[in-house]
């Protein structure tokens, strides 16, 4: 079964870190990611720029509303993902945990919904 692992972090967190702090920080998700890869989990996954960068698009009425930025003010901003195969929640779990991000930041697991036939 494949999980989207949405990984949220403060930004202002971040910026906070030295260039050292952040070298071991990307050094962290680069052996991660190499293991998730090597053990035939890892499907996918991106770093998002900062949120600052968003731009939301919204159809009210058929009337096309785009805003620069998030919609909403939040506490953790969607910082990238991985989408990764696991055998069922708790192997997706246990893969989460093992994102650098969870020790300061959350991980949100979502199931992908899978439909059989053609797309359209």
């Amino acid at each position: 079964m494949q999980y989207l692992l949405l990984i949220y972090d403060q930004e202002s967190e971040w910026d906070k870190l030295s260039e050292a702090q952040k070298g071991k920080m990307y050094q962290d998700y680069g052996e991660f990611t190499q293991s998730i890869t090597k053990s035939g989990h890892y499907i996918g996954g991106h770093q998002l720029h900062p949120v600052a960068q968003a731009t939301t698009v919204r159809v009210r009425d058929g009337k096309k509303l785009i805003t620069d930025g998030p919609f909403a003010e939040t506490k953790e901003q969607l910082a990238g993902y991985y989408m990764v195969e696991a055998k069922d929640l708790d192997d997706a779990v246990a893969i989460a945990s093992r994102i650098p991000s969870a020790r300061f930041g959350s991980i949100e697991v979502r199931p992908i919904v899978s439909r059989d036939g053609p797309r359209p």
